[in-house]
Order: structure tokens, then sequence, then C-alpha cells
């Protein structure tokens, strides 16, 4: 059969054709490709129409800026797994990466995964936060959930992966605000006169006193505390960061910590609700990793610039640190050789940093003795700024 070839305009350069094969072909030419040879679209179909139809969505696409790279579109699994690791990684500080990480393992790949990222449709993310309500999840998972996929798909429309992102059309579930409850005079007189009785206990007064939160009040170093001016200088804080293996095998490396089976009924080792078993192809436990890296307590710049700030401190409270100090160089002498000089604030019996995952326990048991409702000590102390009160009088243990 002969070859039949029409050609549309020539500045546009789109070629519709019969080829000798029997289908119809369609070829346009969106633009240049990263090496710079031509980009050129094929589209075929035995349907001359569908063909026409075709090469007018291209041009379309090419004549808005909206063209989709070359190549097959990458599953949704792909691309997250790409730019979790390749683009936020590198650019985001550890705890948002640790929250986008969590929101795409443990939630959109197992949920998603599947998909093509130029296929995907508002709808599929609306159902996947619907079954994470249905299993128990609270409005606020599937948010973040949300935030995390708007992200990342927003990132592979802006590099041509996709022409626009289904997940800024989607509707999240609706989070309902939580007002900050200040704690009563009352209540605030007995936290305090029970932190200054422990050791310690004025990291709590100096957080709540001038609104730190819990990783700037534990990061607290001596040299940052400039006695003249009675100021402190809130430049870093302390942040426990997950172990990463550096194994060739992570999986086989946390075999023999692996949970292969479900907690029993009635189980009371954990506090909180029992952890599911390991997937099958798991790999934490890199804590107990022969060659983990990049955890444990760490240093870590404040959340913004603003953040990084001096303070100018109230004498009563300066006076607090002042005596703190002293306990401290007590312990010092006590320890003698086991003491480690890192020069922190507020420091174990041995010198090493204060482990903020135990904090929270210390601050909860605080309050609980204090016979007051838990709250989380940033949110205490933005409410409670005040350090000038009956209770700077005091003295620590």
């Amino acid at each position: 059969m002969a070859r039949q070839k029409t050609t549309r305009e020539a500045n546009l350069r789109s070629t519709i054709y019969r080829g000798d094969d029997g289908y119809w072909h369609g070829r346009v030419t969106m633009g240049a490709r990263d090496d710079g040879t031509p980009d050129r679209r094929h589209v075929m179909s035995k349907d001359k129409a569908k063909v026409t139809a075709k090469v007018r969505q291209l041009e379309r696409q090419r004549d808005d800026g909206a063209v989709i790279r070359p190549g097959r579109a990458w599953t949704a699994e792909k691309w997250l797994t790409h730019w979790l690791e390749n683009v936020a990684k590198p650019s985001v500080r550890y705890k948002p990466y640790i929250g986008y990480r969590t929101a795409v393992y443990r939630h959109l790949i197992p949920g998603l995964g599947a998909h093509r990222i130029d296929r995907i449709q508002p709808e599929h993310f609306e159902k996947l936060y619907a079954r994470m309500q249905d299993s128990g999840l609270k409005p606020g998972t599937a948010h973040q959930v949300h935030r995390t996929a708007r992200t990342a798909f927003g990132e592979a429309s802006k590099r041509g992966y996709i022409t626009r992102n289904p997940v800024a059309l989607a509707k999240p579930p609706r989070v309902e605000d939580t007002e900050v409850d200040p704690f009563e005079a009352e209540e605030l007189d007995r936290i305090l006169t029970l932190a200054l009785a422990k050791r310690n206990g004025v990291r709590f007064v100096i957080a709540l006193a001038l609104g730190l939160r819990q990783g700037e009040a534990l990061g607290l170093k001596w040299t940052r505390l400039h006695e003249p001016s009675k100021t402190l200088e809130i430049m870093k804080g302390l942040r426990r960061r997950t172990w990463t293996h550096g194994c060739d095998n992570p999986h086989a490396c946390g075999a023999r910590y692996h949970k292969t089976k479900p907690c029993p009924d009635g189980c009371k080792r954990h506090k909180r609700a029992c952890p599911p078993p390991c997937p099958p192809d798991c790999t934490s436990h890199a804590r107990w990793c022969p060659k983990r890296h990049g955890g444990g307590l760490v240093e870590v710049e404040v959340k913004s610039r603003a953040g990084r700030r001096g303070i100018a401190l109230p004498d009563e409270l300066f006076r607090l640190i002042i005596e703190h100090r002293r306990l401290q160089d007590r312990e010092r002498e006590h320890a003698g050789t086991q003491w480690h000089e890192d020069g922190w604030m507020f420091a174990q019996p041995n010198g090493k940093p204060l482990d903020p995952r135990r904090e929270e326990y210390h601050w909860k048991a605080l309050l609980e003795e204090a016979g007051v409702r838990e709250a989380r000590l940033h949110d205490a102390a933005i409410r409670q700024r005040s350090p000038c009160c009956s209770w700077a009088s005091r003295s620590e243990p």
C-alpha cells in the first residue's frame, strides 16, 4: 500500500500520515531533549480521528508550556521515592524529612504506589484519606499525608513529568483548630514549685518563662550565657536522630530484632498501642547495626533566623541559673574523671547531654505530680512568659 502523508503548517512541524502497517501515525515536535536533539513525539492508531486528536493535544501542551517529559511515565512509588531521597532530603531539615518519609513509605506508596503519575486522579487521594480515617487514624495524620503528596507532585509538575498537580485539586479532611488552653496561675505555681525541687528542674522554669522549645532548652550551653549583661543566646537545639544502617544488607542486619508476630491480647509491655509486626522487607533496627551512622543526640540550628536570638534575663531567673551552675560544679567534682566536659547547661550526672526523648516522660511525670492536665511544654511556655513571679525567689536543690 502506498504511503499517504499530509503535513500541517510548516511552522508547527506536525505530521499525520498513514503508514505501510495500516496504522495512522502522528509526529509532533515538542522542543528539545536534554542532549539538544529534537523531542519528536509519536502517536498511532487505526483511527485517523484519534491520531488527529492526540496530535492536537500535544500541540496544545507545547503551546501552553505544559510539556510532559519524554519517556515512560513514572509510577507514584518511583517518583515519591526519588523525590524523597534526592530532592527533599538534601534541601529540608531533618525533622520535616522524617515527616515526609513516614507519609511516603507508610501511607502513600502502600496506598497509591502502583499508579502512573500522569494518570493518578484527585479522587485517588481522597479515597486514601478516607481509608486512613476508617482505620482509626486521626484527620491530622491524613492532612500531613496530603501536604506531603501536594509538595511531591507539585515538584513533578514543575519538572515537566505531569501537566498539573492532582493533589492540589484533592480535598483533605477537615482538621479542627485546637486552641491552646493556658495553665491557671495556681497550676503554674505548683508546676514550678515541684520543678525547682528536682535535679536540673530549672530547665523547665527557663522554658516556661522564656517560651523555649524543648530542644532549645536542652541545647543551652554555658558559653552562651553572658554574665556581665545577664543575657542568654539561643543559637542551637538538641535533637535525637534515628540511626541509619551502614551495612550492605539492612534487612539481614536487623533480622534478630524483627517482630514476627503480633502482641498477645492484654499485652502489658507497651504503654501505647502495640506496634504491628515488621513487614517482610523490614530495614529498620539500624540502632543495632555495627556500622550505624548519622544518629544519636546532635546539635541542630534553631528553626529559623528569627529563632536565633539573645534574651535579657530577669534578675530572679539569672540568679537561679547561677545557683544551678554551682550545683553542677559539685556534680562535676564528684564525677571526677568520668565527667564529659562538653559545656551543657543541663546535663546528666556524668556531663553528657539530656535525652529529649526521656525529657518527655519527665515533663509528663511533673504534670501528673502537680495534679494538672497534660500539655506540651512549648504550648504551656508560649502562654506563660512572665518570669517575675513568687517562685523565682526559690532555689533548686
